[in-house]
């Protein structure tokens, strides 16, 4: 299997295909595995790309630099040790939060083009952010779940990321991935990515974004899609009719030949 060293932690990824890198970046607790209706479809028309990042899937599991900001040092060490270039990043949930974070710390010189899968600019219930996921009490009741009963906490986390609930075979192999990170990081990095607020970098975005959102608000509500758009120069959103949190696996020909569409169009 393929791994990226990073001398410190060893990256697992996939590949498939040539011509411009699409990197694909999961979400907390998540893995590559999630994009496989991705790889085969953008293997076929550019060089697609999808990693677990450090201490999720199949990459080593370590006790530090489980924040959003060392994810994003991590993913700026895998385009340089892979010499990517014109990269189009697509960021489901946290992803985003480590695209946005990797152009706040290193400007957007190596990125052709963002998408943004359903994610708001910050988890967090601020003052003057109440669309968040997450109050306090919330996340401290959601970190006391993940280390005290991690599997009921996933089996109930699951369903709310489809509109419609998963099939068995797929909520196994789902299970089994937000699984894989032992309980102390899967805590550590729940608590680093919600309290994150990226408000103050939207407006700085010069790259073409793409964001693309479920109707169904389980976790995260159109309003957050829509307040990207006015603060990202240029972005468009694209809602799902019949997407939650995932519109690559639930409407994944719809989805697919957007990205696709928006790519061909830089």
């Amino acid at each position: 299997m393929p791994y990226f060293d990073l001398g410190g932690a060893r990256l697992y990824y996939e590949e498939q295909g040539q011509g411009r890198p699409v990197l694909f970046i999961h979400g907390v607790w998540m893995s590559s595995r999630f994009f496989r209706k991705q790889m085969p479809y953008f293997g076929e028309r550019h060089h697609a790309i999808a990693l677990d990042l450090r201490s999720h899937g199949r990459s080593s599991h370590t006790e530090i630099g489980n924040t959003v900001a060392a994810y994003a040092q991590d993913l700026r060490a895998f385009i340089q040790g892979k010499d990517l270039t014109d990269v189009i990043m697509v960021g489901w949930s946290m992803g985003a939060f480590v695209i946005w974070d990797y152009l706040r710390q290193f400007g957007p010189a190596n990125v052709k083009g963002i998408v943004v899968v359903d994610e708001s600019a910050s988890d967090f219930k601020w003052p003057d952010w109440p669309i968040g996921s997450f109050d306090i009490q919330g996340l401290h009741q959601a970190m006391t779940a993940v280390q005290t009963d991690r599997g009921a906490f996933a089996s109930e986390f699951i369903p709310l990321m489809f509109k419609d609930p998963p099939a068995r075979e797929d909520f196994k192999w789902m299970f089994d991935e937000v699984t894989r990170l032992p309980e102390s990081i899967a805590a550590a990095i729940l608590f680093d990515q919600t309290l994150q607020d990226y408000r103050p970098v939207l407006p700085e975005i010069s790259v073409p974004t793409l964001l693309c959102f479920g109707r169904d608000e389980k976790l995260v509500p159109i309003a957050g899609g829509e307040h990207l758009q006015k603060s990202i120069p240029g972005s468009r959103l694209i809602v799902f009719e019949n997407s939650g949190h995932c519109s690559f696996l639930e409407e994944p020909e719809r989805f697919n030949g957007e990205v696709d569409s928006f790519i061909r169009s830089i």
